[in-house]
């Protein structure tokens, strides 16, 4: 052992070092049961030769282990050959023998315990920590899709489009962002977005709506998708006011802002689409009128569509327009929502 040590410290050869450790802890203790005469006569002090396959689980890898406890297990049935041929007469009183066989089994047992708990408490901080980035990949997936569809690519890998009969679609845009954004710095371009937009985002929280994405200073949030509610159009109309209240009470970073809402709702498809930097979005003609609604909206003014209007006439005071023309639609009908009912608000409450 002090040679092979030596020879370690002058030329840092591992693995010759491991193997010759473990060649000594394998034999000596054999050789030792032999000297004193047997299993019983050596208080089955070769048990000690198993830390050899136990340190090659530990320091080795293992098929070596399992190399190191296959000679382990030939030195047992070479000695329970020998047995009968050793000499025995070592003259240990039986208490004696009795005190050894406690102190090899127990010694043995302690250490293969210490390291089988040393494994565990490994790998239960290994667990703890996979679960740690687990549950960040997964609160950053949830961050990115809605659950039920998060839940689906988590175990398949395929296109996923569902169509929706029913579902409201709301735009909101910035009204002269790009010369405002021209006499700021970017940062403070990014830092007055993101306070809007968070707020935004609690209040698409509170409604439990689906935010779909944001385009520069637009910002795009359905109701009815993926799960399918009844009050889509109320509720986002409820949101649409929330926004501009918000807006209108505000300065940010020393500016007022002013947005535009369109509103729209009928059918649609949503899904995830691609294999990179994929998101959850929407298509269809109840989309393409809602951001038209907004880009030949008002500034100040949540302007919504026929579909969103027949389902909540009977509770929002809303105001017609003149017809605005939508390509590929014609002209169109539009009104401007102005506030809740009564009736509608305390039946909110």
């Amino acid at each position: 052992s002090y040679l092979s040590t030596a020879y370690f410290a002058g030329t840092r050869r591992y693995e010759f070092y491991r193997t010759s450790q473990l060649f000594a802890i394998l034999l000596l203790p054999f050789l030792v049961m032999l000297t004193l005469g047997g299993f019983k006569n050596s208080s089955a002090v070769i048990l000690w030769s198993l830390i050899s396959p136990l340190g090659a689980l530990l320091f080795a890898e293992r098929r070596q282990a399992i190399a190191w406890l296959l000679a382990f297990l030939g030195l047992l049935v070479l000695g329970a050959f020998l047995d009968p041929y050793v000499f025995s007469g070592n003259n240990l009183p039986p208490v004696m023998i009795k005190i050894f066989f406690v102190m090899n089994l127990g010694g043995v047992s302690a250490v293969a315990f210490i390291l089988v708990y040393h494994f565990m408490s490994e790998k239960n901080a290994t667990l703890r920590l996979l679960r740690i980035e687990q549950d960040k990949a997964e609160n950053l997936l949830l961050n990115i899709l809605p659950k039920d569809i998060a839940d689906i690519l988590k175990d398949e890998s395929r296109t996923i489009a569902n169509h929706h009969s029913e579902a409201s679609i709301l735009f909101a845009d910035v009204v002269d962002f790009t010369p405002m954004s021209a006499q700021i710095t970017p940062i403070e371009t990014v830092d007055l977005l993101n306070e809007v937009f968070s707020y935004f985002d609690t209040l698409v929280e509170r409604y439990g709506l689906e935010k779909i994405k944001t385009i520069g200073d637009c910002y795009m949030v359905a109701g009815g998708v993926p799960k399918p509610r009844s009050d889509h159009a109320h509720i986002l109309t409820r949101m649409a006011l929330e926004m501009n209240e918000y807006v209108n009470a505000n300065e940010f970073h020393g500016h007022r802002l002013s947005f535009r809402i369109g509103i729209n709702s009928g059918p649609v498809v949503a899904g995830v689409i691609g294999r990179k930097k994929f998101i959850y979005d929407l298509w269809g003609d109840a989309v393409n009128i809602a951001s038209r609604m907004e880009s030949q909206g008002v500034s100040g003014k949540i302007q919504i569509a026929k579909g969103t209007y027949d389902l909540i006439k009977d509770d929002f005071i809303c105001k017609q327009q003149d017809e605005v023309y939508v390509k590929g639609k014609g002209q169109m009908p539009v009104w401007h929502v102005l506030a809740e009912k009564e009736s509608g608000s305390a039946l909110h409450r």
